[in-house]
């Protein structure tokens, strides 16, 4: 009968890769916000929505890989016996 052993799934887990996807736009769209032409946040009611939106999607970001740190993915691993 075979060993099996226990292996995070570190940078294959799909939180991960959705943090850095969402993360990307935040930084994006947090850049944007902060070069906003007055007159544009004006049109939004004075609310800076291009940069209260990327700050919210940071903080999601981190919070999706805070989550993926705290409760890894534990996959089983198979090792053939000699």
């Amino acid at each position: 009968m075979a060993e099996q052993t226990k292996k995070k799934a570190g940078a294959f887990d799909i939180r991960v890769v959705i943090a850095a996807l969402v993360a990307i736009y935040g930084v994006v769209l947090t850049i944007l916000g902060i070069i906003a032409d007055p007159k544009e946040v004006d049109k939004a009611a004075g609310i800076n929505i291009n940069l209260w939106g990327g700050i919210a999607m940071l903080v999601f970001a981190a919070l999706f890989v805070l989550w993926a740190r705290l409760r890894p993915i534990v996959v089983p691993v198979e090792r053939p016996r000699d």
